[in-house]
């Protein structure tokens, strides 16, 4: 499970031979949660307010990005690394 990004205490991984529909999977304090990327929304778990605002706008930012990492993981290649979501 190849971390493609952290910021702000959220830990984000892709998972190799992960099942659809396309999703991440976000950690934070020992919460976990699994995040459809096409949808931006939570599939399965919990996290706590602020932090899901935060992962559910990054993964709108970076969906294309996302996409890409799932198709790369698919196929058993590495995932890339995604910016980080920063304070503006």
């Amino acid at each position: 499970m190849p971390e493609i990004s952290l910021f702000f205490g959220i830990r984000i991984t892709i998972y190799y031979n992960d099942y659809n529909p396309p999703h991440i999977h976000a950690e934070y304090a020992g919460q976990k949660a699994l995040i459809d990327i096409q949808n931006a929304s939570v599939l399965k778990g919990f996290l706590p307010g602020r932090q899901l605002k935060i992962v559910l706008a990054w993964c709108v930012l970076y969906q294309d990005e996302l996409m890409q990492n799932w198709e790369l993981v698919k196929e058993g290649k590495e995932p890339n690394p995604v910016p980080p979501m920063r304070k503006e």
